[in-house]
């Protein structure tokens, strides 16, 4: 019987893998997704590039405006003329414009500021961080103009004392682990529709074979119906467990990823989702009389749950309703899974997260054995 199904997952492997085309879709996707996923956030740190046009030239406020703007963090700021900072953001050369026309440091003096422009043609999401940060200097310099009431040499007498005050903020930069870990979500979402879709894949041989009358050649041999679902089931495990090892190597590897967890946690609990989505695709193929209705129902299942479920975007932004709708499914629990494992030791929780997936794979094998069991015609599995 071993030797049996031994012979059958080896037949079915090299059938599999002889067709380069499977190399690509089984190996090749889920890395592709990694890359996808590292070039989306790497553009997260990007500086953002301002002009600015000083023409309020005699005003020594302005020129300490514009070296407070050159000081922030993540700017890239260069002196221009109005019809070079015109040209260039049309180009979309800049990011945004900063214009300080005469009678800025003036308005200042008065607690009045004005004079000041923000241009940008790509919005308000653009400008809102200078804005801010200008808007808090600017109110300061404006608190400092009122004590002073009118007086230059008292304002600035404070002014000095503002550019020098009498403690000092140390900082030191330790290591932002957000990004890496918004990469690997997204990479882990896209591995997980891909092994959604290899499973399906997979167990769609079991139609295929029946269509083209191989499956009735097999169980005609001394092979049992259940042996050869059987031997299906680890293929496509064998198949889960290659893609997780292939893509926590080029995530952690290859691309320098830090996922936040420990890396034999990380491949267990994605084996034991691949699990789950084999159970799924065998319950897939259990309702499906051929291999259209199978593919139509793969289309139906997989990318739409994993959308409900967070693979592509953090399910947080999503309305409660639908967060509701995501406990529902089993890609929800392997990414809150290692959700939890990345915010913390091991709890209670990641427990009940793991029992939860093992609780959809025990169910799906159920639904499909029950539906196997439960075809009547000739086409009948086990």
């Amino acid at each position: 019987m071993l030797n049996q199904l031994f012979f059958l997952v080896k037949n079915s492997l090299r059938r599999t893998f002889r067709v380069r085309a499977n190399w690509f879709l089984l190996i090749g996707l889920p890395i592709i997704g990694i890359l996808a996923s590292t070039l989306l956030y790497s553009g997260g740190q990007s500086h953002l590039r301002i002009g600015f046009v000083n023409e309020d030239g005699s005003g020594y406020l302005s020129k300490d405006t514009l070296a407070f703007v050159q000081k922030l963090q993540h700017v890239e700021a260069y002196a221009l003329t109005r019809e070079q900072l015109r040209n260039q953001l049309a180009d979309s050369k800049l990011d945004m414009g900063l214009i300080i026309e005469q009678g800025y440091s003036e308005s200042v003096m008065k607690h009045q500021p004005g004079h000041i422009i923000l241009q940008s043609v790509k919005g308000s999401q653009v400008t809102s961080y200078v804005k801010s940060m200008l808007d808090e200097y600017i109110g300061n310099l404006s608190s400092l103009s009122k004590v002073a009431a009118g007086d230059s040499a008292k304002f600035q007498q404070l002014y000095r004392s503002y550019q020098q005050p009498q403690f000092k903020l140390i900082s030191n930069e330790v290591n932002d682990s957000s990004v890496n870990k918004e990469m690997s979500y997204q990479s882990i979402g896209f591995l997980i529709l891909f092994m959604l879709n290899s499973a399906s894949g997979l167990s769609e041989l079991i139609l295929k074979n029946r269509e083209n009358r191989t499956y009735f050649r097999i169980i005609s041999a001394p092979v049992s119906a259940k042996m050869y679902v059987l031997s299906n089931i680890i293929v496509n495990m064998i198949v889960m467990f290659i893609q997780v090892c292939v893509a926590v190597f080029f995530l952690t590897v290859v691309f320098h990823l830090d996922p936040g967890l420990p890396v034999l946690d990380l491949m267990g609990i994605l084996t034991l989702f691949g699990l789950a989505a084999v159970g799924l695709s065998l319950v897939i193929v259990a309702f499906s009389r051929n291999t259209a209705m199978a593919g139509a129902l793969q289309n139906f299942i997989i990318t739409p749950t994993c959308l409900l479920a967070g693979c592509f975007f953090p399910l947080d932004i999503m309305p409660h309703s639908i967060q509701r709708i995501a406990d529902f499914l089993p890609q929800h629990w392997v990414l809150k899974s290692i959700g939890a494992l990345q915010n913390g030791p091991v709890g209670i929780g990641i427990w009940f997260n793991v029992m939860m997936l093992l609780a959809f794979a025990v169910v799906f094998f159920l639904l499909a054995s029950y539906r196997f069991g439960r075809n009547n015609d000739t086409r009948n599995f086990v």
